[in-house]
């Protein structure tokens, strides 16, 4: 009888998931397959993994592509993520990177990433979303598996059925990349079986990333959502003045001045920041902005 990968070596190397990690290893071999044939793999990508586990994604991504970084929190998953990854750890083209994805300087990773795909853990993965669309730009695609409710919302569009998931995870994604759920995943491909649904969201880059001052607006326009935008940029920081600016930009963008950010969408959210740095008096950056915008691919 074949035992599968990830219970083999959970008790081989004693192995027990942490829930404040959000470890839930892949133990289904079917989901393998389905997650590299939505990722469009081809053999010159260079793939980063999030989340290695026990390393049963990483061996099924490693002979598929160029080159494949593993990044992993747990050092307890040391061992058996680098039996997973030997065969192709010799001539480098398998890197094991221990450490935080949220702190580790991704920019480093060489050969530079071209596709992420990750069984993501739960507690971080829109944060990885995130930083990765944001600090990687040769990142192209992005398959990832996560919490069917932060698919929901990375998905979600500005005014629709959906706004109240609409939030600055999904105004910041879809500033430079196309994003869809891809399908729903059962709770049984994992161990343990999560309490939770899961999706993979998939992810796929249109324009370069955002210009910081467009990711900052975003960013103060939800930090008080139940606010007008104008309202909760001033209480993010720069008081009236700010408000009464941003304001000047909402008319100027052909937008309401007491409109609230789920009503605003990402392309709104990129005129409205190029507006903004006008009415303080930086046309460079407005233009910047509007180049950035008029960029996709």
């Amino acid at each position: 009888m074949t035992v599968q990968p990830s219970l083999r070596r959970m008790r081989e190397h004693g192995v027990r998931p942490k829930r404040d990690l959000g470890q839930n290893f892949l133990v289904d071999d079917n989901i393998l397959g389905v997650i590299a044939r939505l990722a469009e793999l081809r053999d010159d990508d260079v793939a980063l993994e999030v989340g290695g586990g026990l390393g049963v994604l990483s061996e099924h991504l490693a002979p598929r592509v160029a080159a494949l970084h593993v990044v992993e929190l747990d050092r307890a998953l040391e061992e058996p993520l680098r039996e997973a990854l030997q065969p192709w750890a010799a001539d480098g083209r398998a890197q094991l990177h221990l450490g935080d994805a949220m702190r580790i300087d991704l920019t480093a990773l060489d050969p530079p990433p071209t596709v992420c795909v990750s069984n993501l853990p739960y507690s971080v993965a829109a944060g990885v979303i995130l930083r990765t669309v944001a600090e990687l730009p040769t990142v192209e695609r992005w398959v990832g598996m996560v919490q069917k409710e932060v698919g929901d919302r990375f998905a979600a569009t500005a005014g629709g059925t959906d706004a109240k998931a609409y939030g600055a995870p999904s105004a910041l994604a879809q500033l430079s990349c196309e994003v869809r759920v891809l399908r729903p995943i059962s709770r049984n491909v994992f161990a343990p079986v999560p309490n939770v649904d899961s999706v993979l969201l998939g992810l796929r880059r249109i324009r370069p990333p955002a210009p910081v001052a467009v990711r900052r607006l975003v960013d103060a326009a939800f930090a008080h959502r139940r606010k007008a935008l104008a309202r909760s940029v001033a209480l993010h920081g720069g008081g009236n003045a700010r408000r009464d600016a941003v304001r000047v930009a909402l008319e100027a963008a052909g937008l309401p001045v007491d409109v609230r950010a789920e009503r605003v969408t990402a392309e709104q959210f990129a005129t409205l920041a190029a507006q903004l740095a006008r009415a303080e008096g930086d046309e460079a950056l407005g233009t910047e902005i509007d180049r950035w915008w008029g960029s996709a691919a």
